[in-house]
């Protein structure tokens, strides 16, 4: 069973950054595009940033593309979304995710078949 599991999230006043953590399971996402997602309560998901399997492809959504970024360490099994110059907009869950299909690059959420639990980010004005 894939596992991911993000850490960093937190209580930032506006214009401060953060750094997000996505853990996974050993080698099983190697092969697997990787993208960061938010949902604030009573919203819908958002996408936030995709990154390819070789990590030399990324993808951010208007909203962040100038602000955020998205990396990943093969070798450590970790993906990052740096988050800097964050506004109250930003406040929301944060998760991290796996595309099901090996070589897919996409911004789609059901291509995701794997899901963190999430890490709260709130920024306060």
């Amino acid at each position: 069973q894939a596992q991911l599991v993000e850490s960093g999230g937190g209580l930032v006043q506006a214009g401060g950054s953060l750094r997000l953590s996505c853990a996974t399971s050993d080698g099983t996402f190697s092969s697997n595009a990787m993208g960061w997602f938010r949902q604030a309560p009573g919203n819908e998901r958002e996408f936030v940033a995709v990154i390819s399997w070789s990590g030399g492809g990324t993808y951010y959504a208007d909203s962040v593309k100038c602000r955020f970024t998205i990396s990943r360490d093969n070798a450590k099994n970790t993906v990052y979304l740096q988050m800097n110059n964050l506004n109250p907009e930003d406040t929301a869950g944060y998760y991290c995710a796996g595309v099901r299909t090996p070589n897919t690059f996409t911004i789609a959420p059901a291509e995701y078949g794997y899901w963190g639990q999430g890490t709260q980010v709130t920024v306060s004005s």
